[in-house]
Protein backbone atom coordinates (compact mmCIF):
# COMPACT_ATOMS: atom_id res chain seq x y z
CA UNK A 1 0.00 0.00 0.00
CA UNK A 2 1.10 3.77 -0.88
CA UNK A 3 1.17 6.58 1.31
CA UNK A 4 -1.21 8.89 0.25
CA UNK A 5 0.64 12.40 -0.75
CA UNK A 6 -1.31 15.58 -0.37
CA UNK A 7 -0.90 18.79 -2.17
CA UNK A 8 -1.00 22.27 -0.94
CA UNK A 9 -4.31 22.72 -2.62
CA UNK A 10 -5.87 19.55 -1.59
CA UNK A 11 -5.08 21.08 1.87
CA UNK A 12 -7.17 24.30 1.23
CA UNK A 13 -9.94 22.30 -1.11
CA UNK A 14 -10.70 20.31 1.69
CA UNK A 15 -11.53 23.16 4.57
CA UNK A 16 -13.68 24.53 1.48
CA UNK A 17 -15.53 21.71 0.61
CA UNK A 18 -15.88 21.24 4.27
CA UNK A 19 -17.19 24.63 5.04
CA UNK A 20 -19.43 24.36 2.04
CA UNK A 21 -21.29 21.06 3.69
CA UNK A 22 -21.51 23.14 7.25
CA UNK A 23 -22.95 26.41 5.23
CA UNK A 24 -26.02 23.96 3.13
CA UNK A 25 -28.19 23.75 7.17
CA UNK A 26 -27.94 27.39 6.77
CA UNK A 27 -29.23 27.93 3.17
CA UNK A 28 -31.79 25.54 3.38
CA UNK A 29 -33.00 27.22 6.64
CA UNK A 30 -33.26 30.27 4.30
CA UNK A 31 -35.14 28.80 2.15
CA UNK A 32 -37.87 26.99 4.71
CA UNK A 33 -40.14 30.08 4.43
CA UNK A 34 -40.30 29.82 0.92
CA UNK A 35 -41.52 26.16 1.42
CA UNK A 36 -43.70 26.78 3.90
CA UNK A 37 -45.21 29.58 1.86
CA UNK A 38 -45.44 27.10 -1.25
CA UNK A 39 -47.14 24.55 1.02
CA UNK A 40 -50.15 27.08 2.72
CA UNK A 41 -50.96 27.98 -1.06
CA UNK A 42 -50.71 24.38 -2.22
CA UNK A 43 -53.05 23.74 0.97
CA UNK A 44 -55.50 26.90 0.02
CA UNK A 45 -56.19 25.98 -3.17
CA UNK A 46 -56.86 21.92 -2.45
CA UNK A 47 -59.64 23.27 0.17
CA UNK A 48 -61.33 26.05 -1.96
CA UNK A 49 -61.23 23.58 -4.98
CA UNK A 50 -62.37 20.69 -2.58
CA UNK A 51 -65.19 22.39 -1.11
CA UNK A 52 -65.96 24.09 -4.31
CA UNK A 53 -66.12 20.85 -6.25
CA UNK A 54 -67.51 18.63 -4.03
CA UNK A 55 -69.94 20.57 -1.44
CA UNK A 56 -70.73 23.12 -3.74
CA UNK A 57 -70.94 20.94 -6.69
CA UNK A 58 -69.18 23.93 -8.82
CA UNK A 59 -67.69 21.11 -10.69
CA UNK A 60 -66.32 23.17 -14.16
CA UNK A 61 -65.75 26.46 -12.13
CA UNK A 62 -63.78 24.69 -9.37
CA UNK A 63 -62.11 22.23 -12.02
CA UNK A 64 -60.69 25.40 -13.41
CA UNK A 65 -57.23 24.24 -11.45
CA UNK A 66 -56.54 20.66 -12.44
CA UNK A 67 -54.52 20.18 -14.62
CA UNK A 68 -55.34 18.83 -18.22
CA UNK A 69 -53.52 15.95 -18.29
CA UNK A 70 -54.79 14.93 -14.32
CA UNK A 71 -53.74 11.87 -13.30
CA UNK A 72 -55.77 9.58 -10.86
CA UNK A 73 -55.23 6.43 -8.78
CA UNK A 74 -58.69 5.70 -7.78
CA UNK A 75 -59.43 2.99 -10.17
CA UNK A 76 -63.51 3.88 -10.87
CA UNK A 77 -62.12 7.48 -12.01
CA UNK A 78 -60.96 8.21 -15.33
CA UNK A 79 -57.30 9.96 -16.02
CA UNK A 80 -57.78 13.44 -17.69
CA UNK A 81 -59.74 16.80 -16.33
CA UNK A 82 -62.53 16.53 -18.97
CA UNK A 83 -63.20 12.88 -17.75
CA UNK A 84 -62.94 13.78 -14.29
CA UNK A 85 -65.25 16.48 -14.64
CA UNK A 86 -68.05 14.22 -16.38
CA UNK A 87 -67.65 11.54 -14.02
CA UNK A 88 -69.03 14.00 -10.75
CA UNK A 89 -71.05 16.10 -12.97
CA UNK A 90 -73.16 12.60 -13.40
CA UNK A 91 -72.24 11.33 -9.55
CA UNK A 92 -73.96 15.03 -8.47
CA UNK A 93 -76.67 14.38 -10.53
CA UNK A 94 -77.24 10.84 -9.07
CA UNK A 95 -76.40 12.22 -5.53
CA UNK A 96 -77.34 16.18 -5.23
CA UNK A 97 -77.68 16.45 -1.20
CA UNK A 98 -73.35 14.64 -1.45
CA UNK A 99 -71.39 16.20 0.93
CA UNK A 100 -67.82 15.83 2.06
CA UNK A 101 -66.87 17.82 5.34
CA UNK A 102 -62.87 18.31 5.78
CA UNK A 103 -62.00 17.28 8.77
CA UNK A 104 -58.10 18.08 9.08
CA UNK A 105 -55.35 18.69 6.41
CA UNK A 106 -51.33 18.32 5.73
CA UNK A 107 -49.46 19.62 3.43
CA UNK A 108 -45.54 18.84 2.78
CA UNK A 109 -43.64 19.75 -0.38
CA UNK A 110 -46.05 19.30 -3.55
CA UNK A 111 -48.70 17.09 -1.43
CA UNK A 112 -51.68 17.83 0.28
CA UNK A 113 -53.81 15.79 2.71
CA UNK A 114 -57.53 15.82 3.63
CA UNK A 115 -59.20 13.93 5.97
CA UNK A 116 -62.61 13.53 4.79
CA UNK A 117 -66.31 12.42 6.36
CA UNK A 118 -68.37 11.93 2.76
CA UNK A 119 -71.83 11.25 2.92
CA UNK A 120 -74.37 10.97 -0.38
CA UNK A 121 -77.25 12.35 1.62
CA UNK A 122 -78.35 13.27 5.52
CA UNK A 123 -78.82 9.19 6.30
CA UNK A 124 -76.02 8.02 5.11
CA UNK A 125 -73.58 6.90 7.88
CA UNK A 126 -71.14 8.13 5.09
CA UNK A 127 -67.26 6.90 4.19
CA UNK A 128 -64.09 8.31 5.93
CA UNK A 129 -61.50 9.66 3.06
CA UNK A 130 -57.86 10.74 3.07
CA UNK A 131 -57.50 12.17 -0.28
CA UNK A 132 -53.95 12.97 -1.73
CA UNK A 133 -53.29 15.91 -4.08
CA UNK A 134 -50.14 17.02 -6.26
CA UNK A 135 -49.78 20.10 -6.87
CA UNK A 136 -47.21 21.83 -9.56
CA UNK A 137 -47.15 24.97 -10.56
CA UNK A 138 -50.58 25.87 -8.90
CA UNK A 139 -52.58 23.14 -10.94
CA UNK A 140 -53.77 19.69 -8.88
CA UNK A 141 -52.03 17.78 -11.20
CA UNK A 142 -52.72 13.84 -8.86
CA UNK A 143 -55.22 12.60 -6.53
CA UNK A 144 -54.86 9.26 -4.80
CA UNK A 145 -57.54 7.88 -1.93
CA UNK A 146 -58.16 5.56 0.76
CA UNK A 147 -61.86 4.93 1.24
CA UNK A 148 -63.38 3.10 4.33
CA UNK A 149 -67.23 2.74 4.96
CA UNK A 150 -68.23 4.19 8.63
CA UNK A 151 -69.60 1.41 10.32
CA UNK A 152 -72.57 1.28 12.26
CA UNK A 153 -70.88 -0.36 15.53
CA UNK A 154 -67.20 -0.16 16.48
CA UNK A 155 -65.16 -2.23 18.96
CA UNK A 156 -64.37 1.39 20.40
CA UNK A 157 -65.69 4.52 21.45
CA UNK A 158 -63.33 6.46 18.83
CA UNK A 159 -64.91 8.09 16.04
CA UNK A 160 -63.40 8.07 12.68
CA UNK A 161 -62.78 11.31 12.66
Amino acid sequence: MKPIKFSRTAVVVVPLALAALLARPAQAHEHAGDAKDLQSANRALVVDFYNRFFNDHEVREAASVVADDYRQHNPQVPDGKAPFVDYFEQFFKDHPDSKARIVRTAANDDLVWLHVHSTTDADDRGEAVVDIFRVEDGQIVEHWDVIQAVPGEAANDNTMF
